[in-house]
């Protein structure tokens, strides 16, 4: 009887997750995405084996665990992998077929004397109205008839339809208007919809209110394969996901399709003269800067440790609590406070001032790198000093008095007793560290960008770490390269995971001396 209650709080938790899984794997199914229905129905069973039945206890401890690590760790791993086997960046994010779609659908020019649409624009009802798929909500002036019209083409609409006397729509079921400043907010997006007609012409927006019939200069013959454009006569055939004229005279045009590439990205990284000078360039300096980081604070933050455990320190409380003040402000306000410190003019940087030094800091290249160090610097000894602080805590004293009654000296006494004690508890952290540093993205980010930029290039930077290259390639240019960037991200993994599995094993022998 007193199990009862728990019974049905029980089965009420599976079934609103199942229900949860359901409205998932419908989601996916809309979307055509057949391998995530799967996922989620394997998921499903999973959950409805592990917590329906009475069997395999401890699972139903790890299955949350397990769960989460698959979805959080591993699956970002799979599709990093995935995504660096392709093309995939700007100019080539859709299919062969939207590719076609696209073209022809912006080579339309308005038809002479066609009639214009009244026009309102909108998002399905729920979407998010600044990043959701517009679609046009259309009235045709000479029949008073009402379509929807998005990348598939018009269909008519009816329902829940309200027109102001201009035979505008003014509301429609399952849709939310967009006010005038809404679309002015996304008046790229709103000029890129172009929909498509079953003449082959398509409907493109004139202003926020109105559209027009248009006429494609550019049409697809399947059966070559090939692009045609009716105004000069050029036709584009398919080549590296692109589509170029053919005979290589002239231009190719802007839009072309994702493609599986193999291991071009890694080969481009490691053969392609440009981009494997400055790939090898990053690397060296991205081993070296934390590197330099991790020992440099590990030192500071070790000699202030020790300094402040002696006990004839006075106001020990005090002088930690100072220590640990860069710890913890927020490191990109401190950042962004270096910087200005860092900065050129001696009106404004205050390192320059102070020294009456002129030095271009963020201007050079070895300046620039000599200013992050000393910036993390700043940033990093005070966490060391705390695990110091903490491991020195944890040395037996009579170990201490025992060296001291050998004749050892203070200095000996720390190399050969506390830095080996020390470093058992703290070697795991140096290795977490050096692995933090070496994807320190925010703190390069923030200081130099990169830069400073040699020569009359804008892509690989004097400063730039792997993570901020990879950043730049994806999202920060002018041509984002997402499948190259991905590469790169695996280079990190990898490079990142060897060092940190050889750290560990050096900090596992560190064991022996307990």
């Amino acid at each position: 009887m007193t199990r009862s209650p728990w019974l049905i709080v029980k089965w009420v938790a599976i079934g609103t997750t199942l229900a949860l899984l359901l409205w998932i794997a419908g989601k996916y199914a809309a979307a055509g995405q057949l391998p995530f229905v799967i996922g989620v129905g394997f998921v499903a069973m999973c959950v409805l084996l592990v917590y329906g039945t009475s069997r395999s206890v401890p699972m139903k401890y790890l299955f949350p665990g397990l769960f989460f690590l698959l979805a959080l760790q591993v699956w970002p791993i799979i599709f990093t992998v995935m995504t660096s086997l392709t093309n995939y960046g700007d100019g080539h994010m859709g299919a062969k077929e939207d590719s076609v779609k696209y073209l022809v659908a912006q080579s339309v020019t308005e038809v002479p004397d066609a009639p214009r649409y009244t026009m309102s624009v909108a998002v399905t009802s729920g979407g998010d109205v600044t990043t959701s798929d517009l679609v046009l909500l259309l009235t045709d002036p000479t029949q008073g008839t009402t379509f929807v019209g998005d990348a598939d083409g018009l269909s008519p609409i009816s329902d829940g339809v309200v027109k102001s006397e201009t035979g505008k729509i003014t509301a429609a079921a399952g849709y939310q208007i967009l006010g005038a400043r809404e679309v002015n907010a996304r008046s790229a997006d709103l000029n890129a919809i172009a929909v498509p007609t079953d003449d082959g012409g398509g409907i493109k927006t004139s202003g926020l209110s109105e559209a027009f019939v248009g006429k494609a200069s550019i049409r697809y013959d399947a059966a070559a394969d090939r692009l045609i454009d009716t105004a000069t006569g050029i036709r584009y055939q398919p080549q590296n996901a692109q589509w170029v004229p053919e005979g290589g005279q002239g231009q190719a045009l802007t839009t072309g399709w994702m493609e599986n590439v193999g291991f071009r990205n890694y080969t481009d990284a490691l053969t392609n003269d440009t981009l494997r000078t400055g790939f090898l360039k990053i690397l060296i300096w991205n081993l070296i800067f934390p590197l330099i980081s991790v020992a440099s604070t590990f030192l500071l933050g070790m000699a202030f440790a020790l300094l402040f455990n002696d006990d004839r320190i006075k106001f020990k409380g005090l002088w930690r609590s100072l220590l640990i003040l860069p710890y913890a402000l927020p490191g990109f306000v401190t950042a962004l406070v270096w910087r200005q410190m860092f900065n050129q003019d001696p009106n404004f940087g205050l390192i320059n001032k102070t020294l009456g030094w002129s030095v271009d800091w963020l201007g050079d290249p070895t300046a620039a790198k000599v200013a992050l160090l000393i910036t993390n610097l700043w940033l990093g000894f005070p966490y060391m000093f705390l695990i110091c602080t903490g491991a020195l805590q944890s040395v037996p004293g009579d170990v201490k008095e025992a060296a001291k009654i050998d004749g050892a000296s203070g200095l000996r006494t720390v190399q050969s007793i506390i830095m080996p004690l020390v470093l058992v508890a703290v070697g795991p952290l140096l290795v977490a560290s050096y692995a933090f540093n070496f994807n320190n993205f925010a703190l390069i980010f923030l200081m130099t960008n990169g830069g400073p930029f040699e020569g009359n290039q804008t892509q690989v930077g004097s400063t730039d770490l792997l993570i901020t290259y990879a950043f730049r390639l994806a999202i920060g240019g002018t041509t984002p390269n997402f499948g190259f960037a991905a590469a790169i991200s695996m280079f990190i993994f990898v490079i990142v995971a060897l060092i940190s599995l050889q750290g560990f094993r050096r900090t596992a022998s560190l064991e022996d001396v307990n």
